[in-house]
């Protein structure tokens, strides 16, 4: 039976343990180039014990950026700073990952701590966003253009060019982000996706999109390191992308090449009752994983040890990953593996705060 400090493998990649750290927006960049901030933040987080370390999500076009303070991977520029985070990650034992994303019509917004309107003018900063449909996210949001069927095999290359620069910057696991409203999950979604062509309409046309840039990505992609995809497993809305269709799309993307699916859920329907609880998406992740045989995360509102503990154990899901949890603590992994009687080391510099009987941290461990 496995546990949550057991290794993971993933084609080559062997994860040290089944704790990851959930991508989480930043919004600290300058033309989506990443800084100091984000080396602290995540190399603390691989300091801390999480065996996966995956970025906020990466912008791989331009007018892809949720906000203009996004991190990037559009262009080479990108590159040389983020390879100090993942050599530094690499360092400390953990496995650096990216995440690929493009924000579709929820692009050009600020940052959530500034108190201005929901959308940026062009004055203020903003650019014209786009969609599958021209249906804005939410009142007083702009109204997206709509994608033509090039300019969406267009923004497949743009993926499968980020990706070539993620392994220029020493990243070990890349995700796509088809989840929480952005682009991929609009055509996924019946809400947000409204056309009539190939990428309209029935399920398969709907998942097009997606299953075209895996499918590009895995190409150029080495063998030996995982594709994950993470998606949003219900839009929590009747007539939208639901668990039944999720379980589908994921049936599909195995023999695509994509070695774990990350379970979030909602995001592309401004007005959805989600009924927040711990590990309220779990029920999803388990019904996935059991209904396709895949490597499956769980992620939201896993907060405690024992609860994490129990989701790989009991077989609900593969890995783990947290969030606001790493960002109120992190070294969660080293104080979850003290509480759940697992030995696990501390970095060198830090071991005198540890526990009685932890080992430091070595690099031959």
């Amino acid at each position: 039976m496995s546990h949550l400090f057991e290794p993971l493998e993933l084609r080559s990649i062997k994860l040290p343990n089944r704790i990851a750290v959930s991508p989480m927006c930043q919004y600290s960049c300058v033309d989506g180039v990443a800084n100091d901030w984000h080396l602290v933040h995540y190399g603390s987080r691989a300091a801390g014990g999480a065996g996966l370390v995956l970025t906020e999500a990466a912008a791989v076009t331009h007018e892809g950026r949720i906000s203009p303070q996004d991190l990037g991977i559009w262009h080479d520029d990108h590159i040389e700073f983020l390879t100090r985070i993942t050599n530094f990650i690499s360092q400390r034992g953990s496995v650096a990952g990216i995440q690929l994303a493009h924000a579709g019509r929820k692009a050009s917004v600020p940052p959530p701590w500034e108190s201005r309107s929901e959308t940026l003018s062009e004055t203020e900063g903003g650019w014209p966003i786009v969609g599958p449909s021209a249906i804005p996210f939410d009142d007083g949001c702009l109204v997206p253009t709509v994608l033509t069927e090039e300019a969406i095999k267009e923004i497949t290359v743009a993926f499968v060019d980020a990706a070539r620069r993620s392994l220029l910057a020493g990243f070990k696991v890349a995700e796509i982000h088809a989840a929480h409203g952005y682009l991929l999950h609009q055509f996924l979604s019946p809400l947000s996706n409204q056309r009539t062509d190939h990428y309209g309409g029935s399920f398969e046309n709907r998942t097009r999109f997606l299953k075209d840039t895996v499918t590009a990505v895995r190409k150029i992609w080495p063998d030996n390191l995982p594709l994950l995809v993470r998606i949003s497993a219900t839009d929590w809305v009747e007539g939208g992308w639901d668990i039944e269709q999720s379980i589908e799309l994921v049936r599909q993307l195995i023999p695509l090449g994509v070695d774990l699916v990350d379970c979030s859920s909602g995001g592309t329907a401004s007005r959805a009752r989600i009924p927040l609880g711990a590990g309220y998406q779990t029920q999803f992740a388990e019904r996935i994983r059991r209904n396709t045989g895949g490597k499956i995360g769980a992620v939201g509102m896993i907060t405690a040890p024992a609860q994490a503990d129990h989701i790989i154990r009991s077989g609900q899901a593969d890995l783990v990953l947290l969030a606001r949890e790493l960002l109120r603590d992190p070294y969660w992994p080293l104080h979850a593996a003290k509480e759940l009687g697992h030995l696990v080391p501390w970095p060198a510099q830090y071991v005198r705060a540890a526990p009685i009987n932890t080992p430091a941290y070595s690099t031959s461990h």
